[in-house]
């Protein structure tokens, strides 16, 4: 039973890439769906999945499949893509009075937020967003991010990527009430572009290897002397580093909300 099991999920998991078929019936192919009767088990132990049998095949939802057997599925809005991530655990929203707790990425994937969501806070509290108008479109910018920059030079030599934590902050009284969350997915947009623009650099190498060193968190003293930016200039990354290929990078960037509306993403760049 435990095999089979196994196998029942991988067939429900391959099944949901058909899964459109449903919505617009191929011509001459009449497709009927009922809901499936058979036992779905995952190392032998049973998983309540909804399934549907269609033609002698099963289809689920691919988040109830994740859900069962270990991997995360998030939607990336901007690019219309589904993500799927064997990175970490996979842990489910919670529900409640309509809105949604979010569980934010450790991966490095992209969130985004959507009215409704639940921000489980640094102070215990749960931040409710309200308003995104302004997460692709705003008086700065007309429309998405493009995707993450693709290497223009050997991005191996780089030491290991270590992701921060994507932590959260609340300051709250009795007139505004502000979150800022650490947006991973743009400090990687941040660090594969210094990648690039050290590429560029001939003297910024020694032996094959960078001399620059990039880290992905800004220490407090340094704070003072941070250039913040909004919204994305890729201009002001690769002039510092052309200008100083051979320092020390401290980068971050931040989602800030102003009384449960999302305003923009902060980017936090210092060289030394």
């Amino acid at each position: 039973m435990k095999n089979r099991g196994r196998k029942e999920v991988a067939l429900v998991a391959s099944g949901i890439i058909l899964g459109a078929a449903i919505a617009a019936p191929v011509a001459g192919a009449a497709l009927t769906a009922q809901q499936s009767s058979q036992k779905i088990t995952v190392d032998g132990k049973p998983v309540q999945i909804e399934a549907y049998s269609i033609n002698g095949s099963n289809y689920a939802k691919l988040r109830d499949v994740g859900k069962a057997i270990g991997f995360n599925v998030s939607y990336d809005a901007a690019s219309n893509t589904v993500q799927i991530s064997t990175k970490s655990e996979y842990k489910e929203d919670i529900t409640s009075n309509g809105l949604r707790t979010v569980v934010l990425p450790t991966d490095g994937s992209q969130y985004v937020p959507q009215v409704g969501d639940l921000i489980p806070c640094d102070d215990d509290t749960a931040y409710e967003v309200k308003d995104v108008v302004r997460w692709d479109t705003n008086v700065f910018q007309d429309g998405p991010l493009p995707p993450l920059p693709t290497p223009t030079c050997d991005w191996s030599t780089f030491p290991t990527l270590e992701l921060p934590e994507p932590i959260v902050k609340h300051y709250c009284d009795e007139h505004d009430d502000d979150l800022f969350v650490r947006n991973v997915y743009e400090v990687r947009r941040m660090v594969y572009t210094i990648y690039n623009a050290i590429g560029e650099e001939p003297d910024a190498w020694r032996d094959g290897k960078p001399l620059c060193k990039i880290y992905t968190e800004i220490p407090p003293e340094y704070e003072p002397y941070t250039s913040r930016f909004w919204p994305w200039r890729e201009d002001v990354i690769t002039d510092s580093v052309h200008d100083l290929p051979n320092v020390r990078y401290y980068i971050d960037a931040y989602d800030v909300y102003h009384n449960h509306v999302y305003q923009y993403t902060r980017y936090c760049f210092m060289s030394i």
